[in-house]
């Protein structure tokens, strides 16, 4: 006699958003459809719209999930300390989501994770001195910074194991002559002298000492 089949759990909004995510992290959005959810949930496409509206309704959704994973500041703490921790965070979030650096650069996310996190990022940079205007300018220079950094990270085409040899390799391209710079850095990379690997925390530090002189310390 067959065993009897294991009951499949009920459909939600959450197990929706779940089974969008992990197909998105494991093969980014442009495999993400409807008609891919409900095969990955093993349901009709048509029954997930009884728990969300649309594509993008599951869009905005699973960007605000993302949202909620990263470290929200908290204005007891000085801001430049918060504003490490949020960026070190979002970081390493917006790693294990690859996807989502697209999805906060082109879409107006205004679900309940990212209102939390922006209102906590402001009200930590007025705590610390900010006025509103010059906190709102602060966090999207921080923002921009660190999506930009993600996603250099993300596409780079060398993996930083790689880098000295790889460096190496390039050397007899760069003319000591015509390239003194460049070839000299370059054979510190080959040397292993200097890892060359991409750094967040340079860039941050960068803004936060630029931010402090500008709100006056």
């Amino acid at each position: 006699m067959a065993a009897p089949s294991t009951p499949r759990a009920p459909l939600s909004r959450e197990a929706v958003l779940r089974a969008a995510i992990t197909i998105a992290d494991a093969q980014g959005l442009d495999a993400l459809s409807m008609r891919s959810l409900g095969a990955a949930l093993g349901v009709q496409a048509m029954s997930l719209y009884n728990h969300v509206a649309n594509k993008d309704a599951v869009l905005d959704a699973i960007v605000d999930a993302v949202v909620a994973e990263i470290a929200v500041p908290l204005a007891s703490e000085p801001w430049k300390v918060a504003m490490r921790k949020r960026a070190t965070s979002a970081h390493a979030v917006l790693l294990r989501h690859p996807w989502a650096c697209g999805l906060l650069m082109s879409r107006m996310n205004v679900g309940p994770a990212m209102l939390r996190y922006v209102d906590a990022t402001l009200a930590c940079l007025q705590a610390g001195g900010f006025s509103l205007p010059m906190a709102d300018h602060a966090w999207n220079a921080l923002d921009s910074y660190i999506y930009g950094f993600t996603l250099h990270k993300l596409n780079f085409p060398i993996q930083e194991e790689a880098y000295a040899s790889m460096a190496a390799a390039y050397l007899p391209s760069l003319p000591q002559a015509q390239f003194p710079a460049m070839h000299a850095l370059t054979v510190l990379v080959a040397r292993g002298e200097h890892n060359g690997l991409h750094d967040l925390g340079f860039g941050l530090e960068l803004l936060l000492d630029g931010l402090g002189r500008m709100r006056g310390g």
